[in-house]
């Protein structure tokens, strides 16, 4: 073995160490905010929105640091996008803070409870995870919304933001951090592993017993690294192949006005729709797609699709598309017999976050909530409405695509656990 080759071992051993000693740290604080009650974590959620308010010239200038970096590095526009912080964005992130500072404390909530025929007390209740481990991409916002969330649930948070959002993270982290300290709460319960790189992430990943659950954010090849390498038990969150159905008979003003929202509101998250599927006969089809095409969205078409309008302009559709999540001003367009035919495509290509139909039936709608499997169904609304913030959850971890406790927008409840109280007086079973 070279000296070069143990050196490399001996620094991942280093790196290890460290995640795992910030862990253990993390373990401690979370020990005292279990004390915490709903007043003092909502002032710990307020003293940070006030120091990201008064810190924001800051975040912006080391923001301009990461997207100089990018556009240097050939980081595409949907990327750069993601990555991008200004006033209008973290007025947003403040906000939020104060939603979330208005909900209700998830934890003690009890979740069923009865005396028994015994006459044992039995409660669940939600309880902290404790630690919770984050491995995210050029998301600075996400750093704010899931220290927020964790702190509310009672839990510590571990945060690996990538090297692109490197000089967005680190401030708004050192912001947070104070603002926990300025109302006498540990500031380990928010730590920063940016520094340690892509090995850190690995020491995060396998630091199984020291965190107790990670959440990747991000796109298919972090999260699939993630789930396929991870340790620590992993809540996936979605990889976003949205899809609308356009029936027959759906409003066509409406039509164009979803649509035009789902695609480039902003086209850079995970809930903007990727795949439009259109009934072949369909009132509102060829304005929809003029209207697309105005906006500067590139139709993916099938042939049917194509002809619907001619002389607009397309890209032949190949197989790849429908699986395709651009995260851009792209859409696949698929013309199908009927309701049928696209429920049969979405099960096929659908990676479980959010599906949604344009129809003035009601027969079709209650069809497709029935038949569709994926974490949100939407009628005659756009799909950017898969929101924490936006469905009232204050903000959101990630939408997972699980069939598990936590499914679709993660709020607060889903940071959360259960715990089982049996209370008795001297009982013994029999």
């Amino acid at each position: 073995m070279s000296i070069d080759a143990v050196r490399t071992e001996e620094q991942i051993t280093d790196v290890t160490a460290s995640v795992y000693q910030l862990a253990d740290r993390a373990r401690r604080a979370s020990r005292v905010l279990k004390r915490a009650n709903r007043d003092w974590k909502d002032r710990a959620l307020l003293a940070m929105a006030s120091g990201i308010d008064s810190g924001r010239a800051r975040i912006i200038e080391e923001n301009k640091k990461d997207l100089e970096v990018g556009r240097n590095n050939g980081t595409s526009p949907a990327m750069l996008d993601r990555l991008k912080l200004d006033d209008k964005r973290i007025d947003g992130l403040i906000a939020a803070l104060h939603e979330l500072a208005g909900l209700p404390d998830p934890v003690g909530r009890v979740v069923r409870g009865e005396t028994l025929p015994n006459g044992l007390r039995m409660r669940q209740v939600n309880v902290p995870m404790g630690v919770i481990g984050t491995i995210y991409e050029a998301r600075p916002n996400v750093t704010v919304d899931i220290a927020g969330l964790s702190l509310k649930s009672g839990n510590a948070v571990l945060l690996r933001g990538g090297t692109a959002a490197f000089n967005s993270n680190q401030a708004l982290v050192s912001i947070i951090r104070d603002a926990l300290e300025s109302v006498s709460l540990p500031r380990d319960l928010v730590a920063s592993i940016d520094q340690y790189g892509r090995d850190g992430a690995d020491a995060l990943m396998g630091a199984r017993g020291k965190v107790d659950v990670l959440i990747p954010r991000g796109g298919r090849e972090l999260i699939q690294r993630v789930v396929t390498t991870a340790k620590v038990p992993v809540i996936e969150t979605g990889e976003g192949n949205v899809h609308i159905f356009l029936d027959a008979d759906a409003q066509e003003q409406m039509a164009i006005d979803i649509l035009t929202n789902a695609k480039t509101q902003r086209p850079s998250v995970c809930n903007t729709v990727e795949t439009l599927l259109i009934h072949k006969d369909s009132t509102a089809a060829a304005a929809v797609l003029k209207a697309l095409s105005a906006a500067g969205v590139t139709l993916h078409a099938d042939e049917r699709a194509a002809a619907l309008v001619p002389g607009l302009q397309t890209v032949a559709a190949q197989e790849e598309d429908w699986s395709t999540e651009y995260m851009d001003l792209d859409l696949a367009v698929k013309v199908v017999d009927d309701i049928d035919e696209a429920l049969d495509h979405i099960r096929e290509y659908s990676t479980g976050h959010t599906e949604a139909i344009l129809t003035s039936s009601l027969a079709n709608s209650e069809l497709f909530i029935a038949e569709i499997e994926s974490a949100a169904v939407i009628v005659n609304a756009s799909t950017r409405f898969t929101d924490g913030g936006q469905l009232g959850l204050g903000a959101e971890v990630g939408i997972s695509t699980q069939k598990m406790h936590a499914r679709g927008p993660m709020g607060l409840t889903e940071l959360t656990t259960t715990k089982w109280i049996v209370q008795g007086d001297g009982h013994v079973r029999k």
